[in-house]
């Protein structure tokens, strides 16, 4: 799951983020408001930790736009602030949890990963078509001969955003964005490779989804006895 740490003070920062990523989190970092308003709306971000004094854009005015735009990702909100008035506003404005500086690391991580379980039990099962995803067991069914096969980390992550997004084109921008990160430079080999496993695995439980090739446009999830739209 991926994570956007939006936070002025470099050494808190790097401090959440090193510790997210030691737990299996994939961690974005941006130091001041404008760059974080701008990542957020890339909509790619399962949870947002969100400072609300920031340089250039408060983290409630990123707060309020991230809603406004329809973005679903959850939001924990940082500050040195504890008054009463400065929780509830940031509540108001959409946060799904809060926490005040100083805090300690083990309780922020104890707070993200209640954010992301509750994300994942409101999304037990993920299906298209004939294919079901168990979140839980890592695998993908054929729901009508109960075939499965097991799926895991870049694969899994890959097959979940084009189930949660399917018959739409998804451009190769936009999957690198979601699965390996805006900075990551691996991904320019990986992604036929990781397509061709997941194709192979659809066939395997005979699924009739699969995932077409748009010349110069990008991916799309389809059922194979429909017309591309």
């Amino acid at each position: 799951m991926r994570i956007l740490v939006v936070e002025d003070e470099y050494k808190l920062s790097d401090m959440v983020s090193d510790r997210l990523r030691k737990e299996k989190y994939t961690v974005d970092v941006a130091n001041d408001g404008e760059t974080g308003l701008y990542k957020a709306l890339d909509g790619i971000y399962d949870l947002v930790i969100l400072d609300i004094m920031l340089p250039k854009v408060n983290g409630i005015d990123i707060l309020k736009e991230i809603r406004s735009n329809n973005i679903n990702s959850k939001v924990i909100m940082l500050t040195a602030k504890g008054e009463l008035d400065d929780k509830l506003l940031g509540f108001k404005s959409g946060a799904n949890d809060y926490i005040s500086k100083p805090f300690h690391i083990d309780e922020l991580v104890a707070r993200v990963n209640v954010q992301l379980r509750n994300n994942i039990e409101e999304n037990k099962d993920v299906t298209y078509g004939d294919l079901i995803l168990n979140i839980d067991k890592s695998e993908i069914i054929n729901k009508d001969t109960q075939e499965s096969v097991s799926i895991i980390n870049k694969e899994f992550q890959l097959l979940e955003y084009f189930m949660r997004n399917p018959e739409q084109v998804l451009s190769k921008e936009m999957i690198y964005d979601k699965v390996w990160g805006m900075d990551n430079e691996s991904f320019s080999n990986n992604l036929e490779a990781y397509l061709s496993f997941i194709r192979k695995k659809l066939k395997l439980i005979d699924s009739k989804v699969n995932i077409k090739s748009l010349r110069n446009l990008g991916y799309k999830m389809v059922i194979n006895n429909e017309e591309l739209k």
